[in-house]
């Protein structure tokens, strides 16, 4: 063992006699001796102890060991090793991409803000030159390296031993107080509802039992959307240590990435803003020999491939010029658009020049893919022909077979400046007649078995096509998590949040959804992790192929259903012990493999091989490439792979045929079953023990369009919604399944609980909002005369209502704005599109009857929030309408009550009325886009006008025999009235 004179002093290089147990940082006898001077007595880096070693000043000839645990996978491993090979192992371990330290990620910092360890080996420089150093130490000095690049290199060296990510927990004085109302806020909910129960309203019983069945579903959804956000936190990534430690160019240690891109009809998704998204993929910060992109045309369009061959050649231009000034963002149409001083920062002299001409050049591709785009409007009667004459394979978009065309890559054109560009590969699987291809799912599968074949990324990121790469660096922010060897090893997938362009200020229609990507997601981010969105979202592939992590939950000793009989727990331990023994089926695959090509007489032993190929076979499919891939959790083509019939063997795994009787959609992959097949994907993951990431960078790491009008806005709610009815009524739907294993957090399933049933909430929101024009109408009210006790429980839920809201905001950061929208929406979703998702999903249980969904189109008016007061009628408006004509209504029939019935009346009419208003409001954004384009009027005055002028119409009736006229009232005359 080395002796730990050995090892230099990091602040002035002389031999150490210490160092630090957190960080190794070594000090010699004379630096320890100034900083007890000083008054410090731990490391100045971290603030840990030092642990003494060999001192030969003092003749001490034997080391003391230092105890250092090792935390991997089978916890507990401990070895005793001296400072001086404690820390030549970390300076051997640089090179090893997947090792990682313990060391603080925290620097003490003096007044001025500057580490106190640089301040340091500053003054120790300083005192060096006026004491003019001893000759032996002006020979050390002279043989050693500068103190500066010493300083660097240890610099490097700490960073890439750094945790590359951090959790920073919400502050307690904003989560406790958040967490104490929300026990309140329960405590006053039981006794409000003790109270509702036992003082029912004899004359108007059913309006109050109504009432009361509403109030306490409710608070049944009240809770099941609180707890979740219960632990809340954020998270920090360090980009700089991940490149510290893997390196960044031709020989980095990234892993690689395939990014798939989905699309399905170019004519509601416009190739323009498909080819935006390719184009900023390819562009993207990250080593481009690691990164291919895969984009899904599932409608076998010829306009897609065109707008996608034209893409590839301006690739060759835009590439290069995104990457030699690191602009932002990457996708040229919002680049270009942008108001902003694009010189700032920018010191290149030809950076003018080359930014003209490539807009010029950007400017010149829209017009060619404009011109594809209308000579795609009209289908030619013989079909569509390609370039060679030869007709397009597409031409039925029902009956094709598949294409695959690979535009970038190793053997594909290089960009202007001779430098190798990302692969990109077009991908259109086989349709056939009598096949269900199940959707987008079905396409992301067929993705996820092309690009394992070709390039087999360990990482898969999924993007919709109208989502761009908003910030450069997102797969490093992704990789902080997923190749971090502390952090990494349980995680199947890092979800972003979804940021969107094109919205209007006010954000009318709650698009950008603020409240459920800042909020309910970093709840869910302390727990087991956030919900699968659908895009934005960084798989490890092993994940989706149904393997568990590599170190799973402990299971419980009892099951929840062991009363019931005596094999029930041994059923459940089995079909457990299978899921955690599953690598050993990769050991025996691997060997069956080798029987199937180079053995042709099987024994016992052989055959038992060949069964377990065939049960992969059964799982993954009919071909040996993909499941050899299925192997490689470090990625990578197998080397038993002939390249050139790879292609070939893509086009077979593509085949409409190619998941009949595997479990494909069932148990890996994208999972089918609903039109929501990203929750229902995600839930799967957490069920088998893996944990999920959120990760918010500063800038957010992708950007989309979204429907902006009214009615589009409705049909995107009302597919969320029928997706989770399609769930709830499925064998998937959380209430029942995965609780053998044990693996899913209780808060976790109270969140995808929650995320199935909000649907059946607009079953008494609708009668809630009915309620009150009931009320006005029939001079009856859901609540008695209140008492002093009620009168207390009452305002104690109003201002426990509202002191959550305002802890929420607090600690969440959001905006009392958002918010308010997103109470109106919810409202407004929830008695039209979540209505008739939930009747949609029963009728298509019961009677079988599938609903055709209709991919939403983008806005592509040039008028700034044009589309925002397009008007298109549709099913879905009329609820909402009748509540609010309805409400309204009820509205002017109460003031007509209340002067009939004198000023007595006026007192319950304010409860009546302030319940009506209640509903209004929260249908006012509805009301809006109802009305269409108010460039001077605002709707609400015109709101304000209608109700006043009926009130003031209904007193002119009252008064009008009092100006003179001779109508009677009440069966009197006037002069017996003015009597």
């Amino acid at each position: 063992m080395e002796s730990a004179a050995a090892v230099p002093c990091a602040a002035c290089g002389d031999d150490a006699c210490a160092a630090c147990r957190a960080c190794s940082y070594a000090l010699c006898r004379a630096c320890l001796d100034e900083d007890a001077a000083e008054g410090r007595a731990t490391c100045a880096r971290c603030g840990g102890e030092y642990a003494a070693a060999a001192d030969p000043a003092h003749g001490n000839a034997g080391a003391e060991a230092d105890e250092v645990e090792d935390h991997h996978a089978g916890g507990g491993l401990r070895e005793r090793v001296t400072m001086g090979s404690h820390l030549n192992d970390r300076q051997d371990e640089v090179s090893h991409g997947r090792t990682m330290s313990s060391l603080s990620g925290i620097e003490l910092n003096d007044e001025s803000g500057k580490p106190i360890w640089k301040n340091r080996v500053e003054s120790w420089k300083e005192k060096k030159n006026e004491k003019k150093a001893s000759a032996k130490k002006a020979a050390a000095k002279a043989q050693a390296p500068p103190v500066e690049e010493q300083i660097m290199d240890e610099k490097d060296l700490t960073d890439a031993y750094e945790p590359l990510s951090r959790i920073i927990p919400i502050s307690k004085n904003k989560l406790t107080p958040y967490r104490a109302v929300i026990i309140m806020r329960l405590i006053v909910l039981g006794l409000f509802f003790h109270y509702r129960i036992t003082n029912p309203v004899y004359s108007a019983f059913g309006l109050w039992m109504t009432s009361v069945i509403c109030e306490i579903w409710f608070g049944f959804s009240w809770i099941l959307d609180q707890f979740p956000k219960w632990c809340p936190i954020n998270r920090e990534t360090y980009v700089d240590r991940l490149i510290a430690r893997y390196g960044d160019g031709d020989d980095s240690g990234l892993a690689p990435v395939d990014f798939f891109v989905s699309t399905v009809d170019p004519l509601k998704e416009p190739p323009l803003i498909t080819a935006n998204t390719v184009l900023s993929i390819l562009a993207v910060d990250y080593p481009v020999e690691k990164i291919s992109c895969y984009v899904s045309d599932d409608g076998s369009a010829m306009l897609t491939f065109e707008s996608l061959a034209e893409t590839a050649e301006f690739a060759r231009k835009w590439v290069p010029f995104c990457k030699k000034y690191a602009i932002e963002p990457r996708t040229p149409e919002f680049y270009f658009s942008q108001k902003i001083d694009y010189l700032k920062d920018k010191i290149h002299p030809s950076f003018v020049k080359e930014r003209r001409a490539m807009k010029r050049d950007y400017e010149e591709y829209k017009v060619r893919i404009n011109a594809l785009v209308a000579k795609a409007q009209k289908t030619p009667e013989e079909g569509w022909i390609m370039q060679d004459g030869t007709p397009w394979p597409g031409n039925n978009p029902r009956d094709h077979p598949g294409m695959i065309q690979v535009f970038l890559g190793e053997t594909g054109a290089r960009d202007f400046d001779g430098n190798e560009l990302p692969r990109l590969v077009y991908v259109s699987r086989e349709k056939r007649p009598g096949y269900q291809h199940h959707k987008k799912a079905g396409a992301m599968n067929a993705l996820v078995r092309v690009s394992a074949v070709l390039t087999n990324a360990p990482y898969i990121l999924n993007l919709d096509c109208d989502h761009y790469v908003n910030n450069s660096k997102a797969v490093r922010e992704a990789m902080c998590f997923m190749m971090d060897p502390t952090v990494g090893r349980d995680v199947c997938y890092v979800q972003f949040p979804q940021r969107f362009d094109g919205i209007d200020r006010s954000d009318r229609y709650a698009n950008r959804n603020v409240v459920f990507f800042d909020v309910n997601m970093k709840g869910l981010d302390g727990i087991q992790g956030p919900v699968y969105v659908g895009t934005g979202c960084c798989f490890f592939r092993q994940a989706l192929y149904g393997y568990g992590p590599p170190s799973l939950p402990a299971l419980p000793k009892s099951s929840i259903c062991s009363w019931c009989c005596c094999c029930c727990p041994k059923k459940k331990v089995e079909r457990s012990e299978r899921e955690i023994n599953r690598d050993s089926r990769r050991e025996d695959l691997e060997s069956a493999i080798f029987n199937l090509r180079e053995i042709d007489n099987y024994d016992e032993y052989e055959r038992s091989m060949l069964i377990s190929q065939m049960s992969f076979e059964k799982t993954f499919g009919l071909s040996s490439v993909f499941i050899e891939s299925t192997l490689m959790e470090n990625g990578g083509v197998p080397e038993s792979a002939n390249p050139s019939t790879l292609i070939k063997e893509a086009i077979h795994v593509i085949s409409c045929g190619y998941e009949e009787k595997t479990e494909w959609g069932k148990e890996i992959g994208w999972i089918y079953g609903s039109v929501t097949e990203d929750i229902l994907t995600g839930f799967k993951m957490h069920c088998r023990g893996w944990r999920s990431i959120y990760c918010m960078p500063v800038r957010p790491a992708f950007k989309g369009s979204a429907p902006i009008n009214l009615s589009d806005r409705l049909h995107q709610v009302l597919r969320w919604a029928l997706g989770s009815v399609e769930i709830f009524l499925s064998r998937h739907c959380p209430l029942w399944y995965g609780y053998g294993g044990g693996r899913l957090k209780w808060l976790q399933r109270l969140s995808y609980i929650n995320t199935i049933v909000y649907p059946f909430t607009s079953l008494p929101l609708i009668a809630y909002c009915c309620l009150p024009a009931i009320c006005l109408l029939t001079g009856k009210f859901i609540i008695p005369t209140l008492s002093n006790a009620a009168t207390i429980w009452f305002l104690g839920l109003f201002m426990s209502i509202i002191l959550t809201s305002v802890l929420e905001l607090r600690w969440s950061g959001i905006g009392i704005e958002d918010w308010w929208r997103n109470e109106q929406f919810w409202v407004i979703g929830g008695v039209s599109a979540h209505l008739f998702a939930v009747f949609q999903g029963i009728l298509k249980m019961i009677a079988g009857l599938d609903t055709n969904f209709t991919v939403t189109a983008k806005a592509t008016d040039d008028t700034e929030f044009g589309e925002l007061y397009v008007f298109k009628w549709t099913t879905v408006l009329i609820p909402p309408t009748t509540i609010l004509v309805l409400n309204l209504v009820g509205v002017v029939a109460g003031f007509s009550d209340a002067l009939n019935s004198g000023y007595e009346s006026w007192g319950p009419l304010f409860g009546k009325v302030f319940f009506a208003m209640w509903v209004i409001m929260h249908l006012y954004p509805f009301l809006k886009g109802l009305m269409g384009r108010q460039n001077r009027t605002p709707t609400i005055v015109v709101l304000w006008s209608v109700l006043l002028a009926s009130v003031f119409s209904l007193l002119w009736v009252k008064i009008d025999p009092f100006v003179g006229g001779t109508e009677p009232v009440n069966g009197t005359n006037c002069n017996t009235v003015i009597c």
